[in-house]
C-alpha cells in the first residue's frame, strides 16, 4: 500500500501517453521516455536512462512473449545481436562506472550521445522506405558468415547505444536487420529485435542499479500508466495510418533531439 500512494499521477499519465505511442508506431519506449524524463520532469540523465533500461526490459517481456505465440521471432538472429550487444554493453557499463554516471560530466556526455541517437533514430524513420530499398539491393548476395559477422557487429553498436542512452535497439535496429535480412519478414525482424532488447536493457538497467542510477517508485510509475497505454495504443494502430504517424513521431524526435544537446 506505501508503494501505491507515493505513485506520482504525471510519472503514470507519461507511461500511458508513451505507451499509447509505443503501441500505434513499434518504436521503443527510450527515443521517448527518456528525453521526457529529462526535459519535462528534470530526471538526472543517467537516472533517466537507468530507470527507463528496466522499463523497456518489462514492457519488451511482454511483447517477447506476444511475438513468441504468433511464431514472429527467429531466435538465430536474436542471438547474433546478443552475442555482440552484451559484451559491448557490459564494456561500456564498466566505463561508465569508473567515471561516475552521476558526475557532471558524464551527465553532459549521455545527454549530448542521447540528442544525437535521437536525431539518428528520427533519420532512420524518415528515410526508412529509401534505406529498404538501397540496403536490400546491397545486401542480398551476402553470404551466411559475413551476415552473422554484420549482425553481430550490428548488436555491439547497439549495445553501446542503449547501454549509454537507453535509445537505439527500435528503429535504428529494424532498419539495419531487414537490410541484413531481406527474405524474412518484417514482423519477424520486429519480433527478432524485440526478442534481443529483453536481455540487453536488463544487464543495462543492473548495471545502472549497481551505480545507484534507477529510482524503482518512478519505475512502478511508468510500468502503471505504459501497460494500459500500449494496449489501447496497439487497437488504435490499425485505423491510424502509418504515414500520418511516421512524420509526426520522426519531427518530434529530431526537435526533443536539438533540445537535448
Amino acid at each position: 500500500m506505501m508503494v501505491f500512494s507515493v505513485i506520482k499521477p504525471l510519472y503514470v499519465l507519461s507511461g500511458f501517453m508513451v505507451g499509447m505511442l509505443v503501441g500505434q508506431t513499434g518504436v521503443g519506449g527510450g527515443s521517448l521516455m527518456t528525453p521526457l524524463l529529462v526535459l519535462l520532469f528534470g530526471i538526472h540523465p543517467a537516472t533517466a536512462v537507468g530507470t527507463d533500461l528496466l522499463y523497456a526490459a518489462a514492457t519488451k517481456t511482454a511483447g517477447t512473449l506476444i511475438h513468441g505465440m504468433h511464431g514472429t521471432v527467429d531466435w538465430r538472429i536474436t542471438g547474433r545481436l546478443a552475442a555482440g550487444s552484451i559484451p559491448a554493453s557490459l564494456l561500456t557499463l564498466a566505463t561508465l562506472a569508473l567515471f561516475n554516471p552521476q558526475h557532471r560530466a558524464t551527465a553532459h556526455f549521455i545527454s549530448e550521445m542521447l540528442g544525437a541517437v535521437l536525431i539518428l533514430t528520427a533519420i532512420a524513420l524518415l528515410l526508412r522506405n529509401w534505406i529498404f530499398a538501397a540496403g536490400m539491393t546491397r545486401f542480398s548476395s551476402l553470404d551466411e558468415r559475413r551476415r552473422t559477422r554484420l549482425t553481430i557487429a550490428l548488436g555491439a553498436v547497439l549495445g553501446v547505444l542503449v547501454s549509454i542512452t537507453s535509445v537505439g535497439a527500435g528503429a535504428i535496429g529494424v532498419v539495419v536487420l531487414v537490410m541484413l535480412y531481406p527474405r524474412r519478414r518484417i514482423a519477424t525482424i520486429v519480433g527478432s529485435d524485440i526478442a534481443h532488447a529483453v536481455p540487453l536493457t536488463l544487464v543495462g538497467g543492473i548495471g545502472y542499479w549497481i551505480v545507484g542510477s534507477v529510482d524503482w517508485l518512478l519505475l512502478i510509475s511508468l510500468l502503471c500508466g505504459s501497460i494500459p497505454g500500449i494496449a489501447i495504443g496497439s487497437t488504435l494502430s490499425a485505423h491510424i495510418p502509418d504515414a500520418v504517424l511516421r512524420p509526426i513521431l520522426a519531427a518530434t524526435l529530431l526537435v526533443v533531439g536539438a533540445l537535448v544537446l
